[in-house]
Protein backbone atom coordinates (compact mmCIF):
# COMPACT_ATOMS: atom_id res chain seq x y z
CA UNK A 1 0.00 0.00 0.00
CA UNK A 2 2.61 2.56 0.99
CA UNK A 3 4.97 1.77 -1.52
CA UNK A 4 3.22 3.16 -4.16
CA UNK A 5 3.32 6.59 -2.40
CA UNK A 6 7.25 6.39 -1.75
CA UNK A 7 8.22 8.51 -4.71
CA UNK A 8 5.43 11.26 -4.50
CA UNK A 9 6.49 11.64 -0.63
CA UNK A 10 9.90 12.43 -1.46
CA UNK A 11 8.67 14.67 -4.40
CA UNK A 12 6.63 16.48 -1.84
CA UNK A 13 8.81 16.59 0.84
CA UNK A 14 11.42 18.71 -1.05
CA UNK A 15 8.62 20.78 -2.65
CA UNK A 16 7.53 21.85 0.48
CA UNK A 17 11.04 22.27 2.25
CA UNK A 18 12.09 24.40 -0.47
CA UNK A 19 8.70 26.85 0.00
CA UNK A 20 9.18 27.01 3.47
CA UNK A 21 12.92 27.89 3.35
CA UNK A 22 12.25 30.79 0.66
CA UNK A 23 8.75 32.10 2.40
CA UNK A 24 9.20 33.78 6.15
CA UNK A 25 5.10 33.22 5.80
CA UNK A 26 3.25 30.52 6.31
CA UNK A 27 -0.30 29.99 5.61
CA UNK A 28 -0.36 27.21 8.37
CA UNK A 29 1.23 27.87 11.18
CA UNK A 30 1.82 24.91 12.62
CA UNK A 31 3.53 23.84 9.61
CA UNK A 32 6.77 22.18 10.49
CA UNK A 33 8.67 20.57 7.84
CA UNK A 34 10.51 17.94 10.58
CA UNK A 35 6.88 16.21 10.37
CA UNK A 36 7.23 15.46 6.84
CA UNK A 37 10.92 14.12 7.20
CA UNK A 38 9.20 12.22 9.57
CA UNK A 39 6.37 10.74 7.46
CA UNK A 40 8.50 10.06 5.10
CA UNK A 41 11.16 8.27 7.42
CA UNK A 42 8.25 6.89 8.55
CA UNK A 43 7.37 5.03 5.33
CA UNK A 44 10.96 4.00 4.79
CA UNK A 45 10.68 1.90 7.66
CA UNK A 46 7.38 0.69 6.64
CA UNK A 47 8.78 -0.39 3.21
CA UNK A 48 11.22 -2.02 4.91
CA UNK A 49 9.03 -3.54 7.58
CA UNK A 50 10.78 -2.08 10.17
CA UNK A 51 7.81 -1.71 12.06
CA UNK A 52 9.40 -0.29 15.49
CA UNK A 53 11.01 2.71 13.72
CA UNK A 54 7.77 3.18 11.56
CA UNK A 55 5.56 3.70 14.43
CA UNK A 56 7.67 6.08 16.30
CA UNK A 57 8.39 8.27 13.05
CA UNK A 58 4.40 8.08 12.75
CA UNK A 59 3.90 9.04 16.21
CA UNK A 60 6.84 12.26 15.89
CA UNK A 61 4.58 13.67 12.18
CA UNK A 62 0.90 13.24 13.88
CA UNK A 63 0.41 16.88 12.74
CA UNK A 64 -0.36 15.62 9.73
CA UNK A 65 -3.02 13.32 10.05
CA UNK A 66 -5.52 16.15 8.95
CA UNK A 67 -3.92 17.62 6.68
CA UNK A 68 -2.54 14.35 4.51
CA UNK A 69 -4.75 12.41 2.78
CA UNK A 70 -3.32 8.90 3.47
CA UNK A 71 -1.31 9.74 6.82
CA UNK A 72 -4.39 8.18 9.05
CA UNK A 73 -4.49 5.39 6.74
CA UNK A 74 -0.20 4.26 6.26
CA UNK A 75 -0.61 4.92 10.52
CA UNK A 76 -3.30 2.66 10.94
CA UNK A 77 -1.78 -0.12 8.38
CA UNK A 78 1.86 0.60 10.60
CA UNK A 79 -0.14 -0.01 13.81
CA UNK A 80 -1.74 -3.01 12.69
CA UNK A 81 1.66 -4.87 11.37
CA UNK A 82 3.09 -3.91 14.90
CA UNK A 83 0.37 -6.00 16.22
CA UNK A 84 -0.61 -2.98 17.74
CA UNK A 85 -4.19 -3.38 16.73
CA UNK A 86 -5.93 -1.87 20.01
CA UNK A 87 -3.84 1.39 19.77
CA UNK A 88 -4.81 1.28 15.84
CA UNK A 89 -8.46 1.03 16.68
CA UNK A 90 -7.95 4.36 18.93
CA UNK A 91 -6.69 6.24 16.31
CA UNK A 92 -9.36 5.09 13.91
CA UNK A 93 -12.09 5.67 16.90
CA UNK A 94 -10.01 9.46 17.57
CA UNK A 95 -10.54 10.50 14.04
CA UNK A 96 -13.02 9.15 12.77
CA UNK A 97 -15.52 13.10 13.27
CA UNK A 98 -12.53 14.96 11.68
CA UNK A 99 -11.07 12.86 8.72
CA UNK A 100 -12.76 12.73 5.80
CA UNK A 101 -10.78 10.14 3.97
CA UNK A 102 -12.01 7.34 5.63
CA UNK A 103 -11.09 3.28 4.12
CA UNK A 104 -12.46 -0.06 4.19
CA UNK A 105 -9.84 -1.09 7.00
CA UNK A 106 -10.40 1.55 8.85
CA UNK A 107 -14.87 0.90 9.22
CA UNK A 108 -13.04 -2.82 9.64
CA UNK A 109 -11.48 -2.40 12.73
CA UNK A 110 -14.51 -0.48 14.85
CA UNK A 111 -16.62 -3.90 13.52
CA UNK A 112 -14.31 -6.04 15.09
CA UNK A 113 -14.05 -4.07 18.35
CA UNK A 114 -18.07 -4.49 18.40
CA UNK A 115 -17.74 -8.17 17.68
CA UNK A 116 -15.18 -8.10 20.67
CA UNK A 117 -17.42 -6.40 23.16
CA UNK A 118 -20.75 -8.46 21.62
CA UNK A 119 -22.37 -5.16 20.47
CA UNK A 120 -23.59 -6.96 17.44
CA UNK A 121 -26.75 -4.69 17.03
CA UNK A 122 -24.21 -1.51 16.69
CA UNK A 123 -22.57 -3.58 13.46
CA UNK A 124 -25.44 -3.52 11.60
CA UNK A 125 -24.85 0.25 10.78
CA UNK A 126 -21.10 -0.40 10.59
CA UNK A 127 -21.67 -3.30 7.56
CA UNK A 128 -23.84 -1.11 5.40
CA UNK A 129 -21.25 1.60 5.72
CA UNK A 130 -18.44 -1.13 4.82
CA UNK A 131 -20.74 -2.04 1.91
CA UNK A 132 -20.50 1.50 0.50
CA UNK A 133 -17.47 1.88 -0.63
CA UNK A 134 -16.98 1.94 -4.07
CA UNK A 135 -13.86 -0.51 -4.33
CA UNK A 136 -15.28 -3.55 -2.71
CA UNK A 137 -12.81 -5.79 -4.47
CA UNK A 138 -12.99 -9.54 -4.49
CA UNK A 139 -11.61 -10.04 -1.36
CA UNK A 140 -13.47 -7.32 0.60
CA UNK A 141 -16.75 -8.63 -0.77
CA UNK A 142 -15.63 -11.91 0.91
CA UNK A 143 -15.09 -10.10 4.24
CA UNK A 144 -18.45 -7.67 3.80
CA UNK A 145 -20.98 -10.43 3.01
CA UNK A 146 -18.81 -13.59 5.59
CA UNK A 147 -19.16 -10.54 8.58
CA UNK A 148 -22.30 -9.98 8.02
CA UNK A 149 -23.26 -13.51 8.26
CA UNK A 150 -21.93 -13.89 11.10
CA UNK A 151 -23.22 -10.66 12.30
CA UNK A 152 -26.74 -12.26 12.01
CA UNK A 153 -26.13 -15.80 13.35
CA UNK A 154 -24.48 -13.67 16.90
CA UNK A 155 -27.23 -11.46 16.94
CA UNK A 156 -30.46 -13.66 15.96
CA UNK A 157 -29.07 -17.57 16.02
CA UNK A 158 -29.81 -17.76 12.39
CA UNK A 159 -28.00 -18.94 9.34
CA UNK A 160 -28.24 -16.42 6.39
CA UNK A 161 -30.65 -18.41 3.56
CA UNK A 162 -29.39 -15.92 0.97
CA UNK A 163 -26.86 -18.64 -1.06
CA UNK A 164 -23.12 -16.92 -2.04
CA UNK A 165 -21.03 -18.09 -4.45
CA UNK A 166 -18.32 -18.14 -2.40
CA UNK A 167 -16.77 -22.02 -3.59
CA UNK A 168 -15.20 -24.15 -0.33
CA UNK A 169 -15.47 -21.29 1.88
CA UNK A 170 -19.36 -21.89 2.13
CA UNK A 171 -18.68 -25.23 3.29
CA UNK A 172 -16.02 -23.72 5.76
CA UNK A 173 -18.50 -20.97 7.14
CA UNK A 174 -21.51 -23.76 7.42
CA UNK A 175 -19.88 -26.18 9.09
CA UNK A 176 -19.10 -23.07 11.61
CA UNK A 177 -22.45 -21.92 11.70
CA UNK A 178 -23.68 -25.21 12.45
CA UNK A 179 -20.28 -25.81 15.51
CA UNK A 180 -21.60 -22.48 17.30
CA UNK A 181 -25.37 -23.48 17.11
CA UNK A 182 -24.47 -27.08 18.35
CA UNK A 183 -26.50 -28.37 15.33
CA UNK A 184 -26.39 -31.82 15.28
CA UNK A 185 -25.27 -31.74 11.83
CA UNK A 186 -22.29 -30.51 12.68
CA UNK A 187 -20.39 -33.65 12.34
CA UNK A 188 -21.67 -34.27 9.37
CA UNK A 189 -20.63 -30.42 7.85
CA UNK A 190 -16.92 -31.06 9.20
CA UNK A 191 -16.63 -34.22 7.79
CA UNK A 192 -17.63 -32.77 3.80
CA UNK A 193 -14.78 -30.39 4.19
CA UNK A 194 -12.33 -32.76 5.21
CA UNK A 195 -13.51 -36.04 2.86
CA UNK A 196 -13.75 -33.62 0.28
CA UNK A 197 -9.97 -32.24 1.29
CA UNK A 198 -8.95 -31.16 -2.80
CA UNK A 199 -6.63 -28.24 -1.95
CA UNK A 200 -5.20 -28.31 1.44
CA UNK A 201 -8.19 -28.02 4.07
CA UNK A 202 -6.96 -30.73 6.05
CA UNK A 203 -6.44 -27.21 8.79
CA UNK A 204 -10.02 -28.44 9.07
CA UNK A 205 -9.42 -31.93 10.62
CA UNK A 206 -8.45 -30.10 13.89
CA UNK A 207 -11.57 -28.31 14.05
CA UNK A 208 -13.34 -30.83 14.10
CA UNK A 209 -11.23 -32.98 16.51
CA UNK A 210 -11.60 -29.76 18.48
CA UNK A 211 -15.54 -29.97 18.16
CA UNK A 212 -15.60 -34.09 19.29
CA UNK A 213 -13.20 -33.19 22.16
CA UNK A 214 -15.41 -30.60 23.02
CA UNK A 215 -18.56 -32.99 23.38
CA UNK A 216 -16.43 -35.68 25.06
CA UNK A 217 -16.75 -37.73 22.47
CA UNK A 218 -12.98 -39.15 23.02
CA UNK A 219 -13.45 -42.89 21.36
CA UNK A 220 -14.23 -41.01 17.86
CA UNK A 221 -11.52 -38.31 18.89
CA UNK A 222 -8.93 -41.14 19.14
CA UNK A 223 -10.12 -43.30 16.08
CA UNK A 224 -9.65 -40.15 13.97
CA UNK A 225 -6.59 -39.09 15.05
CA UNK A 226 -5.25 -42.55 14.48
CA UNK A 227 -6.06 -42.42 10.63
CA UNK A 228 -3.72 -39.22 10.17
CA UNK A 229 -0.53 -39.58 8.49
CA UNK A 230 1.82 -37.81 9.58
CA UNK A 231 3.60 -37.37 5.78
CA UNK A 232 1.55 -34.86 4.26
CA UNK A 233 -0.54 -33.34 7.30
CA UNK A 234 -0.04 -30.00 8.22
CA UNK A 235 1.64 -28.75 11.36
CA UNK A 236 -1.63 -27.98 13.35
CA UNK A 237 -3.26 -31.46 12.66
CA UNK A 238 0.12 -33.51 13.02
CA UNK A 239 0.43 -31.67 16.42
CA UNK A 240 -2.98 -32.27 17.29
CA UNK A 241 -2.05 -36.30 16.79
CA UNK A 242 0.47 -36.04 19.32
CA UNK A 243 -1.24 -34.55 21.71
CA UNK A 244 -3.99 -36.58 21.64
CA UNK A 245 -1.91 -39.93 21.76
CA UNK A 246 -0.38 -38.24 25.35
CA UNK A 247 -4.11 -37.17 26.37
CA UNK A 248 -3.44 -33.50 26.28
CA UNK A 249 -6.77 -32.60 25.36
CA UNK A 250 -6.81 -29.28 26.75
CA UNK A 251 -4.10 -27.84 24.39
CA UNK A 252 -6.51 -28.66 21.81
CA UNK A 253 -9.98 -27.16 23.76
CA UNK A 254 -7.63 -23.97 25.18
CA UNK A 255 -6.64 -22.99 21.51
CA UNK A 256 -10.50 -22.28 19.68
CA UNK A 257 -13.85 -23.28 21.06
CA UNK A 258 -16.71 -22.06 17.91
CA UNK A 259 -19.01 -21.26 21.25
CA UNK A 260 -16.29 -17.73 21.00
CA UNK A 261 -17.46 -15.63 18.79
CA UNK A 262 -14.25 -13.87 18.13
CA UNK A 263 -12.52 -17.72 17.85
CA UNK A 264 -14.97 -18.00 14.85
CA UNK A 265 -14.18 -14.89 13.62
CA UNK A 266 -10.24 -15.12 13.92
CA UNK A 267 -10.30 -18.50 11.68
CA UNK A 268 -12.45 -16.59 9.04
CA UNK A 269 -9.18 -13.53 8.98
CA UNK A 270 -7.01 -16.70 9.12
CA UNK A 271 -8.24 -17.92 5.99
CA UNK A 272 -8.07 -14.26 4.49
CA UNK A 273 -4.40 -13.91 5.43
CA UNK A 274 -3.64 -17.00 4.03
CA UNK A 275 -5.54 -15.94 0.69
CA UNK A 276 -3.38 -13.25 0.60
CA UNK A 277 -0.05 -15.08 1.37
CA UNK A 278 -0.58 -17.62 -1.77
CA UNK A 279 -1.25 -14.31 -3.73
CA UNK A 280 2.09 -12.73 -3.08
CA UNK A 281 0.47 -9.82 -0.95
CA UNK A 282 2.44 -10.02 2.26
CA UNK A 283 1.45 -6.80 3.42
CA UNK A 284 -2.50 -7.22 3.23
CA UNK A 285 -1.35 -10.84 4.50
CA UNK A 286 0.29 -9.91 7.51
CA UNK A 287 -2.59 -6.89 8.15
CA UNK A 288 -4.94 -10.17 8.27
CA UNK A 289 -2.84 -12.23 10.01
CA UNK A 290 -2.50 -9.62 12.88
CA UNK A 291 -6.11 -9.09 12.85
CA UNK A 292 -6.63 -12.97 13.76
CA UNK A 293 -4.59 -13.08 16.36
CA UNK A 294 -6.37 -9.55 17.94
CA UNK A 295 -8.92 -11.57 18.35
CA UNK A 296 -7.73 -15.27 19.50
CA UNK A 297 -4.11 -14.54 20.94
CA UNK A 298 -4.54 -17.80 22.49
CA UNK A 299 -3.97 -19.39 18.85
CA UNK A 300 -0.50 -18.36 18.87
CA UNK A 301 0.57 -20.84 16.34
CA UNK A 302 -1.32 -19.07 13.59
CA UNK A 303 1.46 -17.06 14.38
CA UNK A 304 3.00 -19.11 11.49
CA UNK A 305 1.93 -17.97 8.30
CA UNK A 306 3.35 -14.40 9.68
CA UNK A 307 6.55 -16.04 9.91
CA UNK A 308 6.25 -17.75 6.39
CA UNK A 309 5.42 -14.14 5.00
CA UNK A 310 8.58 -12.82 6.79
CA UNK A 311 10.91 -15.66 5.18
CA UNK A 312 9.52 -14.80 1.92
CA UNK A 313 10.03 -11.24 2.12
CA UNK A 314 13.49 -11.63 4.27
CA UNK A 315 12.59 -10.49 6.88
CA UNK A 316 14.61 -12.78 9.33
CA UNK A 317 14.98 -10.60 12.58
CA UNK A 318 10.96 -10.32 12.44
CA UNK A 319 10.67 -13.79 12.17
CA UNK A 320 12.99 -14.54 14.91
CA UNK A 321 10.77 -12.43 17.31
CA UNK A 322 7.56 -15.01 16.61
CA UNK A 323 9.70 -18.00 16.69
CA UNK A 324 10.66 -17.60 20.08
CA UNK A 325 6.62 -17.83 21.24
CA UNK A 326 6.73 -21.27 20.20
CA UNK A 327 6.82 -23.80 22.72
CA UNK A 328 9.31 -26.05 22.38
CA UNK A 329 7.30 -28.66 24.15
CA UNK A 330 5.10 -28.95 21.33
CA UNK A 331 7.71 -31.81 18.96
CA UNK A 332 6.12 -30.94 15.94
CA UNK A 333 5.96 -26.76 16.18
CA UNK A 334 9.48 -27.20 17.67
CA UNK A 335 10.84 -28.76 14.69
CA UNK A 336 9.39 -26.31 12.45
CA UNK A 337 10.98 -23.75 14.55
CA UNK A 338 14.53 -25.47 14.51
CA UNK A 339 14.41 -25.42 10.94
CA UNK A 340 13.57 -21.86 10.56
CA UNK A 341 16.43 -20.82 13.12
CA UNK A 342 18.57 -23.05 10.57
CA UNK A 343 17.26 -21.21 7.94
CA UNK A 344 18.16 -17.62 9.28
CA UNK A 345 22.19 -19.33 10.16
CA UNK A 346 22.13 -20.09 6.52
CA UNK A 347 21.37 -16.48 5.26
CA UNK A 348 23.65 -14.92 7.95
CA UNK A 349 26.57 -17.44 7.83
CA UNK A 350 26.69 -20.22 5.65
CA UNK A 351 24.93 -23.51 5.14
CA UNK A 352 27.46 -25.59 6.32
CA UNK A 353 26.85 -23.92 10.07
CA UNK A 354 23.21 -24.61 9.28
CA UNK A 355 23.30 -28.10 8.94
CA UNK A 356 25.60 -28.27 11.81
CA UNK A 357 22.58 -27.21 14.03
CA UNK A 358 20.23 -28.99 12.69
CA UNK A 359 22.05 -31.73 12.77
CA UNK A 360 22.71 -31.63 16.89
CA UNK A 361 18.97 -30.71 17.20
CA UNK A 362 17.72 -33.93 15.30
CA UNK A 363 20.56 -35.87 17.10
CA UNK A 364 18.87 -35.27 20.47
CA UNK A 365 15.28 -36.92 19.14
CA UNK A 366 15.50 -40.37 20.49
CA UNK A 367 13.16 -41.70 18.53
CA UNK A 368 11.92 -39.06 15.83
CA UNK A 369 8.92 -39.26 13.88
CA UNK A 370 8.55 -40.49 10.80
CA UNK A 371 7.79 -36.71 9.47
CA UNK A 372 10.86 -35.15 10.63
CA UNK A 373 12.78 -38.68 9.64
CA UNK A 374 11.78 -37.39 6.14
CA UNK A 375 12.63 -33.87 6.81
CA UNK A 376 15.93 -34.66 7.71
CA UNK A 377 16.55 -36.79 4.95
CA UNK A 378 15.55 -33.89 2.38
CA UNK A 379 17.91 -31.60 4.39
CA UNK A 380 20.75 -34.10 3.85
CA UNK A 381 19.36 -34.40 0.60
CA UNK A 382 19.36 -30.62 -0.34
CA UNK A 383 22.86 -30.28 1.11
CA UNK A 384 24.53 -32.77 -1.03
CA UNK A 385 24.98 -35.22 1.28
CA UNK A 386 23.85 -38.16 -0.21
CA UNK A 387 25.06 -41.36 2.06
CA UNK A 388 23.15 -39.79 4.73
CA UNK A 389 19.99 -38.84 3.02
CA UNK A 390 19.88 -42.61 2.01
CA UNK A 391 20.43 -44.07 5.65
CA UNK A 392 17.04 -41.43 6.35
CA UNK A 393 15.10 -42.95 3.53
CA UNK A 394 15.63 -46.12 3.88
CA UNK A 395 14.33 -45.28 7.97
CA UNK A 396 11.35 -43.95 6.38
CA UNK A 397 10.78 -46.30 4.08
CA UNK A 398 10.79 -49.27 6.87
CA UNK A 399 7.82 -47.62 8.38
CA UNK A 400 5.32 -47.38 5.02
CA UNK A 401 3.46 -49.85 3.62
CA UNK A 402 5.21 -50.50 0.55
CA UNK A 403 2.02 -50.24 -2.23
CA UNK A 404 1.50 -46.63 -0.73
CA UNK A 405 2.02 -43.55 -2.89
CA UNK A 406 4.58 -42.10 -0.20
CA UNK A 407 6.33 -45.24 -0.46
CA UNK A 408 6.45 -44.81 -4.05
CA UNK A 409 7.71 -41.06 -3.71
CA UNK A 410 10.31 -41.68 -0.97
CA UNK A 411 11.72 -44.62 -3.67
CA UNK A 412 12.40 -41.36 -5.98
CA UNK A 413 13.99 -39.66 -3.38
CA UNK A 414 16.30 -41.92 -2.41
CA UNK A 415 17.25 -43.37 -6.23
CA UNK A 416 18.13 -39.75 -6.73
CA UNK A 417 20.67 -39.69 -4.01
CA UNK A 418 21.91 -43.32 -5.13
CA UNK A 419 22.52 -41.65 -8.60
CA UNK A 420 24.14 -38.51 -7.35
CA UNK A 421 27.43 -41.19 -5.83
CA UNK A 422 27.50 -42.75 -9.08
CA UNK A 423 25.41 -45.92 -7.38
CA UNK A 424 23.40 -46.85 -11.07
CA UNK A 425 21.78 -49.79 -10.18
CA UNK A 426 20.44 -49.03 -6.83
CA UNK A 427 19.25 -45.74 -8.49
CA UNK A 428 17.70 -47.59 -11.16
CA UNK A 429 16.23 -50.31 -9.09
CA UNK A 430 14.48 -47.60 -6.79
CA UNK A 431 13.37 -45.87 -9.48
CA UNK A 432 11.50 -49.04 -11.42
CA UNK A 433 9.75 -49.71 -8.40
CA UNK A 434 8.41 -46.17 -7.58
CA UNK A 435 7.13 -46.73 -11.21
CA UNK A 436 5.70 -49.84 -10.89
CA UNK A 437 3.95 -48.43 -7.67
CA UNK A 438 2.62 -45.45 -9.61
CA UNK A 439 3.40 -45.87 -13.35
CA UNK A 440 4.07 -43.43 -15.64
CA UNK A 441 4.72 -40.89 -13.26
CA UNK A 442 6.49 -38.07 -15.64
CA UNK A 443 8.90 -37.01 -13.25
CA UNK A 444 9.92 -40.49 -11.97
CA UNK A 445 10.42 -41.11 -16.02
CA UNK A 446 12.27 -38.24 -16.54
CA UNK A 447 14.50 -38.81 -13.71
CA UNK A 448 15.21 -42.33 -14.85
CA UNK A 449 15.42 -41.42 -18.71
CA UNK A 450 17.97 -38.55 -18.30
CA UNK A 451 19.54 -40.79 -15.66
CA UNK A 452 19.98 -43.38 -18.54
CA UNK A 453 20.58 -40.70 -21.28
CA UNK A 454 23.60 -39.23 -19.48
CA UNK A 455 24.86 -42.98 -19.16
CA UNK A 456 24.78 -43.57 -22.85
CA UNK A 457 22.30 -46.62 -21.94
CA UNK A 458 19.13 -47.98 -23.03
CA UNK A 459 18.81 -44.53 -25.28
CA UNK A 460 15.88 -45.80 -27.24
CA UNK A 461 13.73 -46.58 -23.85
CA UNK A 462 15.25 -43.70 -22.18
CA UNK A 463 13.90 -41.31 -25.20
CA UNK A 464 10.18 -43.23 -25.20
CA UNK A 465 9.89 -42.51 -21.30
CA UNK A 466 10.78 -38.95 -21.86
CA UNK A 467 7.80 -38.50 -24.55
CA UNK A 468 5.32 -40.12 -22.03
CA UNK A 469 6.72 -37.87 -19.67
CA UNK A 470 6.75 -34.41 -22.50
CA UNK A 471 2.96 -35.13 -22.99
CA UNK A 472 1.34 -35.03 -19.37
CA UNK A 473 3.80 -32.21 -18.69
CA UNK A 474 4.44 -29.99 -21.90
CA UNK A 475 5.45 -26.85 -19.70
CA UNK A 476 7.93 -28.43 -17.35
CA UNK A 477 11.51 -26.79 -18.37
CA UNK A 478 12.88 -29.95 -16.63
CA UNK A 479 11.21 -32.71 -18.83
CA UNK A 480 11.65 -30.22 -21.98
CA UNK A 481 15.60 -29.93 -21.46
CA UNK A 482 15.60 -33.56 -21.58
CA UNK A 483 13.68 -34.61 -23.91
CA UNK A 484 16.12 -32.02 -25.83
CA UNK A 485 18.58 -33.81 -24.86
CA UNK A 486 17.70 -36.90 -26.06
CA UNK A 487 17.04 -35.84 -29.51
CA UNK A 488 20.78 -34.27 -29.11
CA UNK A 489 22.78 -37.32 -28.41
CA UNK A 490 20.32 -39.26 -30.89
CA UNK A 491 22.30 -36.71 -33.39
CA UNK A 492 18.72 -35.11 -34.05
CA UNK A 493 19.96 -31.62 -33.70
CA UNK A 494 17.51 -29.83 -35.32
CA UNK A 495 14.61 -31.12 -32.77
CA UNK A 496 16.60 -30.89 -29.92
CA UNK A 497 17.69 -26.90 -30.54
CA UNK A 498 13.94 -26.79 -30.46
CA UNK A 499 13.27 -28.05 -27.31
CA UNK A 500 16.56 -26.47 -25.60
CA UNK A 501 15.86 -23.51 -26.45
CA UNK A 502 12.09 -23.67 -25.23
CA UNK A 503 14.19 -25.15 -21.84
CA UNK A 504 16.34 -22.12 -21.67
CA UNK A 505 13.39 -18.92 -22.11
CA UNK A 506 11.51 -21.00 -19.15
CA UNK A 507 15.18 -21.32 -17.17
CA UNK A 508 17.71 -18.74 -18.48
CA UNK A 509 19.58 -19.20 -15.50
CA UNK A 510 20.03 -22.90 -15.23
CA UNK A 511 24.28 -24.03 -15.62
CA UNK A 512 22.87 -27.22 -17.24
CA UNK A 513 20.09 -25.84 -19.77
CA UNK A 514 22.74 -23.23 -20.86
CA UNK A 515 25.11 -25.81 -21.33
CA UNK A 516 23.16 -28.21 -23.28
CA UNK A 517 21.82 -25.82 -25.39
CA UNK A 518 25.51 -24.41 -25.97
CA UNK A 519 26.39 -27.76 -26.86
CA UNK A 520 23.42 -28.31 -29.68
CA UNK A 521 24.39 -24.61 -31.54
CA UNK A 522 27.65 -25.73 -31.61
CA UNK A 523 26.80 -28.98 -33.72
CA UNK A 524 24.35 -26.61 -36.13
CA UNK A 525 27.69 -24.28 -36.64
CA UNK A 526 26.36 -21.65 -34.30
CA UNK A 527 29.95 -21.63 -32.49
CA UNK A 528 29.64 -17.91 -31.16
CA UNK A 529 26.52 -18.11 -29.39
CA UNK A 530 27.55 -21.52 -28.36
CA UNK A 531 30.23 -20.02 -26.50
CA UNK A 532 27.80 -17.20 -25.24
CA UNK A 533 25.27 -19.92 -23.50
CA UNK A 534 28.65 -21.60 -22.18
CA UNK A 535 30.06 -18.75 -20.76
CA UNK A 536 27.14 -17.96 -19.26
CA UNK A 537 27.05 -21.28 -17.65
CA UNK A 538 30.14 -21.31 -16.74
CA UNK A 539 29.44 -18.28 -14.14
CA UNK A 540 26.38 -19.53 -12.66
CA UNK A 541 26.58 -19.19 -9.21
CA UNK A 542 24.54 -22.58 -9.55
CA UNK A 543 27.42 -24.16 -11.13
CA UNK A 544 29.20 -27.31 -9.44
CA UNK A 545 33.03 -27.54 -10.05
CA UNK A 546 32.36 -30.65 -12.03
CA UNK A 547 30.41 -28.81 -14.41
CA UNK A 548 32.57 -25.83 -14.83
CA UNK A 549 35.77 -27.87 -15.10
CA UNK A 550 33.60 -29.87 -18.38
CA UNK A 551 32.59 -26.53 -19.77
CA UNK A 552 36.26 -24.79 -19.51
CA UNK A 553 37.51 -27.54 -22.31
CA UNK A 554 34.54 -26.59 -24.14
CA UNK A 555 35.21 -22.78 -23.72
CA UNK A 556 38.67 -23.39 -25.28
CA UNK A 557 38.50 -26.28 -27.80
CA UNK A 558 35.04 -26.34 -28.59
CA UNK A 559 33.31 -29.88 -29.33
Amino acid sequence: MILNKFNFCIFLFFILYQTNATSKISTDKDFNPRYLSNYLSAIISYNNQNNENSIKYFNASKNLINKHDSYLKDYVFALVLNGEVEKAIFQVKSNKNQNKNFFFEADLLLILENFKKKKFKENILLLSKLKKYNNLNNYNQLIYDTLKDYNLLFLEKKISKVNKNLGKLNSINKAFFYCYLNHPETSSKFLKIIENDEGGYSRYLFFYLNYLIKNNLYENTHKLADKIKLIGSNLLVAQSKFWIQNSEFNKIKNLFSCQKENNLLSEFFYLISNLFSVSQEYEKSNFYGYLSNYLNPDFNFNNIQIIENYFDTNKLDTAKILLKQIDDKDQIFHWFKLKKLSQVISEDKNDEEALVYIEEKFNNYKNPPINILLDMGNIYKRNKKFKKSIEVYTQVLNQLDYKSEIFAEILYRRGGSYERIGEHFKSDKDLIDSLNIRPNDPYVMNYLAYGWLDRNYKIEEAISMLEKAYQQKQDDPYIIDSVGWGYYLTKNFINAEKFLQRAIKLMPRDPIVNDHYGDVLWKLNRKIQARYYWKSAFESNYADDELKIKISGKLLNGL
